[in-house]
């Protein structure tokens, strides 16, 4: 057990990510990457966001925090059954740090809203960063601290919850923004995410 426990301890000061707790689901995968997992309205854009961040592997959309086993894309859509459009980063822990993305992931959303990101509107767009762990938690709660202290936003309504199943979503939903970039372009210009971003957190650098 003490052996264990100093493993443990090992991981967490060495690795730029952070290391599980012993007591809780692991979220490093074969091969060393790790996964974290976020939702910040309409999962296209989420995806597209951190795939282009150096250090992730790759992004999946999916449905997070609901009450159905394997909820449709129509289903969550609907309402009702409680989860929310979401994203499972796999990253490369030596390149990127799971802090790293949480404060990537405030500045691809508006968290100033309830129940809606930008144009989509209902609990199924919720924001919220999903932990695994109590390190992710911890980090999550301490980033989001920091906004409200720094006096930036006034209430901060981006949830954070304890993780749930993931269910991936539909072939077709996935790299979306690759595969239909002529209509998510489109997509994401009218919904004015970009704009709102710009007026939350400036132009990006």
């Amino acid at each position: 057990m003490i052996k264990t426990l100093l493993s443990t301890l090992a991981l967490v000061f060495l690795l730029p990510a952070q290391a599980p707790a012993a007591d809780t689901p692991a979220t490093v995968m074969p091969g060393h990457s790790a996964t974290a997992l976020f939702a910040g309205g309409c999962f296209w854009c989420t995806e597209a966001d951190f795939e282009k961040m150096p250090g992730v592997i790759s992004a999946e959309s999916g449905y997070l925090g609901g009450h159905k086993a394997n909820p449709t894309y129509e289903e969550v859509s609907a309402g009702g059954t409680g989860h929310t459009e979401a994203v499972r980063v796999v990253y490369d822990p030596t390149k990127i740090s799971y802090a790293q993305l949480v404060e990537r992931f405030w500045r691809t959303i508006d968290p100033t809203v309830k129940d809606r990101q930008f144009c989509d509107s209902g609990n199924q767009y919720r924001s919220a960063i999903f932990w695994q762990n109590e390190i992710e938690r911890g980090i999550a709660e301490k980033s989001r601290d920091a906004l409200l202290a720094s006096g930036q936003f006034k209430n901060i309504h981006t949830e954070i919850a304890r993780s749930a199943p993931f269910y991936p979503a539909e072939e077709y939903h996935q790299d979306y923004y690759k595969k239909n970039p002529v209509r998510y372009t489109y997509y994401r210009y009218h919904c004015g995410r970009d704009a709102r971003l710009e007026e939350l957190w400036g132009k990006k650098k």
